[in-house]
């Protein structure tokens, strides 16, 4: 069963994906079937003008025999003796024989009425009385006059061959009521008819193939070139943006090169303007989160110098004291986040590959921020199974991890958070799942999106920048990796974090799926 479906499946993927194949095959159904009409249609008309040219023939020479044989027998009652009933039959074959000539155009066969006993009968060539049909005496009996049929004519030897049966009353004096039956063979309209079928199918077959012939040509001329098309615009698409395709001519394919080359031209104009645009930004970012390190760098001491001697001021002047040192923080990790956002763009984030445990790890950063839960009045649920190791840069994968909890802390709304990692073969998932505000279905795609707020209007607790979930995702596609997410408006969210387990490792199936429990 498997074997099978194989080549079906190819045949059908070929059909889908090739326009010649398909155009070819089409054709080739269309020639077939109107080439198979028109050739029986010919051999037909061929047939019938043949076979109706040979009635009308073996019709008139049966009438003149019989005209002749009845002369023959009435002459033979004209004497003065009584001729024997042998030699008037005998005599009307050999006449009929005669008549026929030496080439043979027709047998002959002289039968008797059935009520007629005891009389001679006769037939040419050791033809059987076989060969003519019952159907057909009965007509020429009850009607009294000449009739015909198509027959297998039978010989002594076995023999046979397909022919015309041509019958007629005839009447012998002073004996009776005979048949004369004249039996023409068919063999030379055979003979044409197979000729004619033969010519029409080899002209049908040379028409066949020099119509697939001219299809497979008509058709390359257009797939072709469709199919450069399509290659040149997917290597283009994978960043080869010098590809242009060659044109030749004017006509309609000329003008699908022209109108190809000129949108490539136009989007390696627009790309280039843009990666300049995105290296100015980079680097202005990038400068901008350098140079204020040094002024920060001094704000921070100062704020920590005011901090230590708030017991000194008053409570007004020891608040302020603390949400200066609590915004500082925030700032440099803000500048932190910058600068590591500015790297990734640059492509200048660079993998400490090292063999990691995520079970320990994620514990380890669960107790870290045990502390920050309570103050949330939430707990963690942790479940592992299986082989949990990875090959990774460690400290990103703790920043996804950490960033993925302190995210469930932020919204989870004092419910619990379910943190499970579990592996397979190829990959391994951990999954942090809160049971707080949720996500809406349509906010779900800009979840990753740098400084998105599902509510603008809540309250960061715990100093967020907006840049965690962004860098996160950045990190886990570094890794080859990459992060699922689902949530529903008063459920919670779910987040769902896929490693490879060695670098550069493909994830076929992830080890735990983000849905509704």
């Amino acid at each position: 069963m498997g074997k099978s479906a194989r080549p079906k499946s190819t045949f059908l993927q070929k059909w889908r994906r090739n326009l010649q194949l398909r155009l070819v095959i089409i054709t080739a159904l269309v020639s077939i079937t109107v080439l198979s009409a028109v050739g029986i249609l010919l051999v037909n008309q061929v047939s019938s003008g043949l076979l109706e040219a040979k009635q009308q023939s073996a019709l008139t020479e049966a009438t003149a025999a019989r005209l002749e044989v009845q002369r023959l027998l009435d002459a033979a009652d004209t004497g003065l003796v009584a001729p024997n009933n042998t030699r008037i039959v005998d005599s009307v074959i050999t006449a009929l024989a005669v008549r026929a000539g030496s080439p043979g155009l027709y047998d002959a066969i002289f039968l008797s009425d059935p009520d007629l006993v005891g009389v001679p009968e006769r037939g040419t060539k050791l033809i059987s009385e076989q060969s003519i049909p019952s159907a057909l005496r009965s007509a020429i009996r009850e009607r009294d006059r000449q009739a015909w049929a198509y027959s297998t004519l039978i010989y002594e030897g076995g023999a046979t061959r397909q022919g015309l049966v041509v019958g007629a009353p005839v009447n012998i004096p002073r004996i009776g009521a005979y048949e004369l039956y004249l039996l023409f063979p068919l063999d030379k309209e055979q003979k044409s008819i197979d000729l004619v079928r033969q010519g029409v199918a080899v002209t049908g077959v040379l028409l066949l193939v020099s119509l697939l012939i001219l299809a497979w040509f008509v058709t390359s001329r257009v797939t072709d070139p469709v199919r450069e098309a399509a290659e040149i615009a997917v290597q283009i698409a994978s960043g080869d943006l010098d590809r242009r395709m060659q044109v030749n001519g004017e006509d309609d394919i000329a003008r699908l090169a022209g109108s190809l080359n000129e949108m490539a031209t136009s989007l390696q104009s627009q790309i280039i303007r843009l990666e300049s645009l995105s290296q100015v930004q980079q680097q202005f970012v990038s400068d901008v989160s350098h140079e204020l390190r040094t002024p920060l760098t001094t704000v921070r001491m100062a704020s920590e110098m005011i901090y230590n001697a708030r017991s000194d001021f008053d409570p007004d002047m020891a608040r302020s004291a603390e949400l200066l040192r609590n915004q500082v923080d925030r700032f440099d990790v803000l500048l932190s986040d910058l600068l590591e956002m500015s790297k990734i763009d640059a492509g200048a984030a660079p993998l400490e590959l090292s063999k990691v445990d995520l079970s320990e790890l994620t514990e380890s950063i669960l107790s870290e921020n045990s502390q920050i839960a309570l103050e949330h009045n939430t707990a963690f649920s942790f479940s592992k199974a299986g082989d949990l190791f990875v090959t990774a840069d460690k400290r990103r994968v703790s920043r996804i991890i950490r960033n993925l909890v302190v995210n469930a802390i932020e919204h989870c709304d004092g419910s619990e958070i379910k943190i499970e990692i579990a592996g397979n073969n190829e990959c391994v998932s951990v999954s942090v799942r809160d049971f707080g505000q949720g996500i809406a279905t349509e906010d779900l795609a800009r979840v990753f999106g740098r400084f998105w707020r599902a509510d603008p209007a809540r309250q960061r607790t715990l100093g967020g920048t907006g840049l965690g979930l962004s860098i996160s995702a950045e990190d886990a596609a570094l890794h080859g990796g990459l992060i699922d997410v689902w949530g529903a408006p008063g459920i919670g969210a779910q987040f769902v974090l896929t490693l490879p387990r060695i670098e550069h490792g493909q994830i076929l199936q992830v080890a735990i799926t983000a849905g509704s429990p």
